[in-house]
């Protein structure tokens, strides 16, 4: 097939296309000060969104990496805050180590209770998930609300993560999360600003089990 201005498409396979994708991330992102793990995670992110920005914004706990590999390979669950982010995650790459996606924002019982105390279903699903998810990876990057409640769960003793990864994208309360994120002394991967997501939450999340899965014994 040819174009009619001439374009012939890129043939090559994908695995190649993804090499040449980070020997571009890699020479554009240019000088930084993060670690070779953490850039890691920053370079998934910058592939999934196509955004340098995004990436120079990100901020790491100094244990986050550390944290993160450790939970993945203690087969600690992985919360999501919504089905976006759970579709998109690796999860061959988790039950290798017993780990698994796990979301409870649609779950009858949350929704019922939201109504009840007339809150969101992100902030009802998060008290839920620290119930049953002690030590795992809480994924969110959708519900500034789930951000919120789940630094609330912290402060109060509620609740004990071993990695929060922390990136709402939104106009409200987006930022203002991550900021309060960034104060807690437990290991996070958050951003400054209103960008963010599900495709990126996913990329980190994915980063991680990579890693884990390069750990030598």
């Amino acid at each position: 097939m040819e174009f009619s201005s001439g374009f012939k498409p890129i043939t090559i396979q994908p695995q190649e296309i993804e090499s040449k994708s980070f020997e571009i991330i890699k020479e554009e992102f240019g000088a930084h000060d993060f670690s070779e793990a953490e850039f890691t995670v920053v370079q998934r992110i910058v592939h999934a969104s196509a955004d340098f920005e995004l990436g120079r914004s990100l901020i790491f706990h100094p244990q986050a990496v550390e944290a993160g590999v450790r939970a993945i390979r203690q087969g600690r669950p992985v919360v999501a805050d919504v089905q976006m982010v759970q579709v998109g995650i690796n999860k061959p790459r988790l039950e290798k180590y017993g780990s698994q996606v796990n979301v409870y924002i649609s779950d009858p019982d949350v929704a019922e209770e939201a109504k009840r105390h007339n809150v969101t279903r992100a902030i009802m699903a998060m008290r839920k998930a620290v119930k049953e998810a002690e030590g795992g990876i809480f994924a969110i990057g959708n519900a500034p609300t789930a951000l919120l409640e789940l630094i609330r769960l912290v402060k109060a003793g509620e609740a004990k993560p071993g990695l929060i990864i922390g990136l709402p994208v939104g106009f409200v309360s987006a930022a203002e999360s991550k900021e309060e994120l960034a104060k807690l002394d437990i290991p996070y991967i958050t951003n400054i600003g209103r960008k963010g997501g599900s495709t990126v939450t996913v990329a980190a999340v994915n980063a991680l089990s990579l890693l884990a899965e390069q750990v030598v014994e």
